[in-house]
């Protein structure tokens, strides 16, 4: 009898009398024999990814979803970052390409201040000498509003990226806004400026350092703005308005660098998941600036503030329910 006879006893045949091929034991055979438990058990019983996971750029309700919450919220005092961070947990949306993914979405909203405001836009390239905020002393204003943001931006953009997006940063910024908002509407501040046309380099210079704020994911950028424009002598209406203008050239610089850095993520299957975050971002944008606007000159900052605060509870409600990494 050959040796493998002897080994394995007499061999299976099939059909046509050749034997059948032996198996040898295998790793998942041995951990069968250890466990009782199969590789295919082994498997179902192993949580599965799920999209946030794999990171999957075909779920379009999900771009859509988180697109009208970036439109919704990053003009308006209440932190977009901070609403993103939880839509993107709950949806279960979450990693590198999902950052990418909302600085992308930017770019809707940032459309939509520039049709509404096409008229002064227009007016930085064309000069008009009925309006000072046009034309060369335009630019300098938003050029002085947006430099010492980018500086620290750039000098600190592997720390924010790293240690600032976190729920317990992101939560401590949303409660610390709402203080300072608050605060800031009780203060009984002077009204020097009223208009655009009346800005000047020195109340330019100062927004956009109150803007450095914002930096801080969570405190929100809008809000670092317009508060730093009423305490500068800016009055709220024209805070808010400044505050979306200035918010183009700080927001296109952040997210072309990020782009830049992120564009090798991403294939062209991945266009229609961000056609879909663009067209949401542009549409919920538009809708909630004028509505801002229409409201900012008739109530103050302080219900901004109190949504603030509800907001960063449900954060630390999550949080402990283990919808959201821990704090």
């Amino acid at each position: 009898m050959p040796a493998w006879a002897a080994r394995h006893g007499r061999p299976r045949l099939r059909g046509n009398g050749f034997p059948l091929r032996q198996r040898t034991p295998s790793a998942a055979t041995d951990s069968l024999r250890s466990n009782g438990s199969s590789p295919r058990q082994e498997t179902c019983n192993r949580k599965q990814p799920r999209f946030g996971r794999h990171h999957h750029m075909d779920n379009l309700l999900i771009a859509l979803i988180l697109s009208i919450v970036e439109g919704l919220t990053e003009f308006l005092p209440v932190s977009s970052t901070g609403h993103l961070i939880l839509a993107g947990h709950l949806l279960d949306f979450t990693g590198a390409k999902a950052d990418t993914f909302e600085v992308v979405i930017q770019l809707g909203a940032i459309m939509a201040v520039v049709v509404l405001y096409r008229d002064r836009f227009i007016g930085l390239l064309k000069p008009r000498p009925d309006r000072a905020f046009s034309g060369p002393r335009g630019i300098l204003l938003l050029v002085l509003t947006s430099i010492p943001a980018c500086v620290m931006g750039l000098l600190l953009h592997g720390f924010i990226k790293s240690t600032l997006f976190r729920p317990s940063t992101v939560l401590a910024a949303l409660v610390v806004g709402a203080l300072c908002m608050i605060a800031v509407e009780r203060l009984n501040l002077q009204r020097k400026c009223a208009t655009l046309d009346q800005m000047t380099p020195g109340l330019a210079l100062g927004i956009g350092c109150f803007q450095c704020l914002a930096l801080w994911p969570g405190f929100s950028r809008s809000a670092a703005t317009i508060m730093g424009g009423m305490l500068l002598g800016a009055g709220r209406p024209l805070a808010a308005e400044y505050s979306f203008i200035a918010a183009v050239p700080i927001m296109v610089a952040a997210t072309g660098y990020d782009l830049l850095k992120s564009l090798g993520a991403f294939s062209a299957s991945d266009i229609p998941f961000f056609l879909v975050g663009l067209a949401g971002s542009f549409v919920s944008a538009l809708l909630a600036v004028k509505l801002f606007i229409a409201l900012v000159g008739r109530m103050t900052l302080v219900p901004f503030a109190v949504y603030r605060l509800l907001l960063a509870a449900a954060l630390l409600a999550c949080s402990l329910l283990g919808y959201l990494s821990p704090l």
